[in-house]
């Protein structure tokens, strides 16, 4: 009988840790953003280092403190594809992280099909937003953008050896 209580002590603290550490990756850190001074849509204009603010309508973004990684946003652009095409730093290595699953306008799926497909094409938002990182944005021909921060493709991230 004591066998029984004590493994059942040990599933009830698991289910709790478990349900804490899913709500702590998909709720706890995570706040919304709004564009302003602090943040703004930018693309990399092609031969340049630095990047130039871009119209950015209907904009959703979440953020957390907790990773520089965590950045994900929604919003629309005006200028049509061929000119970002033809405007600004393409970003071969794009690859949108997962969301949390309430922030239903951004499907990591979905865009890295595109990407993949060439239905969308990827663009350098801003290099190195914190170290090592870069801001990313998809567009989409119909205008629909997605942005998300990730590591540099181009940083090594080989971590096996310690100098």
């Amino acid at each position: 009988m004591n066998g029984k209580l004590i493994a059942g002590g040990i599933v009830a603290a698991a289910i709790v840790m478990g349900a804490g550490l899913w709500y702590t990756n998909q709720y706890a850190y995570y706040r919304t953003v709004t564009l302003g001074p602090d943040l703004v849509m930018t693309m990399v204009p092609k031969n340049e280092s630095q990047p130039v603010p871009v119209q950015a309508d209907d904009f959703k973004g979440i953020d957390a403190d907790s990773s520089p990684i965590r950045f994900r946003a929604c919003f629309t652009v005006a200028t049509p594809l061929p000119e970002l095409t033809a405007r600004y730093t393409a970003y071969p290595k794009a690859e949108p992280l997962l969301a949390p699953h309430w922030f239903s306008c951004f499907s990591a799926k979905t865009i890295s099909l595109a990407l993949k497909a060439g239905a969308a094409k990827a663009f350098l938002a801003q290099k190195g937003v914190a170290k090592d990182v870069d801001r990313v944005i998809a567009v989409f021909p119909d205008g629909r953008a997605f942005a998300w921060q990730q590591l540099d493709p181009s940083v090594s991230q080989d971590t096996s050896s310690v100098e």
